[in-house]
């Protein structure tokens, strides 16, 4: 029975490849979007998340999100291409009403590979735990050079402050390189944001 679910387990992962690549060949220069699913559009995060998708999309970007709703669902709502990673919970997270290309995945690992893989920058908005696991993932790609590097942008200070912080005790105890904090900038402007992708692009 074990090495029954074992197969069926790696044809699912197979079978979400395989759907994205299908729906996704397509997509042009893209840019993923993450950050909490609990705010909502009264919020100023996600006033900032709809104007930068806008300003992102107007320069021929593609915007990819998590397909929920809060900062994902600003994302989505500002692009004119549109695409939602959705992952099936069980409590299962419904996907916002701006998606306008849809996949499904079962797994986070497939997932997580297909926003690698179409994304050509990355932003990060304030979140909870999804987020930090996303934003952990890319820096992780980066640092060990499993990725090219690409912008990686952490949109707003004040809320990320704490985590920089630790990122400087981390290198204190010699655990990080001081140069890996180069792998992402830090701002609370969406013009600064947007610039510094167009230009490293």
């Amino acid at each position: 029975m074990k090495n029954s679910q074992e197969v069926l387990d790696i044809s699912q992962i197979v079978n979400d490849f395989t759907n994205a690549f299908k729906k996704l060949d397509n997509l042009p220069p893209s840019i993923s979007i993450f950050g909490s699913a609990r705010v909502d559009s009264n919020d100023y995060y996600y006033q900032k998340t709809l104007e930068l998708s806008q300003k992102l999309s107007k320069k021929g970007f593609g915007i990819i999100t998590g397909g929920g709703s809060g900062i994902m669902e600003a994302g989505n709502k500002g692009s004119k291409i549109s695409v939602g990673l959705n992952i099936l919970l069980p409590h299962e997270q419904k996907t916002n009403n701006y998606v306008k290309t849809q996949l499904k995945f079962k797994y986070f690992c497939s997932r997580k590979s297909i926003f690698m893989k179409y994304s050509v920058a990355i932003i990060i908005m304030p979140g909870g735990f999804g987020t930090l696991d996303e934003l952990s993932e890319i820096l992780v790609l980066v640092q060990t050079n499993k990725i090219e590097k690409i912008p990686i942008i952490f949109f707003g200070s004040e809320f990320y402050k704490p985590l920089i912080d630790f990122f400087d005790i981390m290198i204190k105890n010699k655990y990080i390189d001081k140069k890996d904090k180069n792998i992402f900038i830090v701002t609370d402007e969406v013009d600064e944001a947007v610039d510094y992708i167009t230009k490293m692009i």
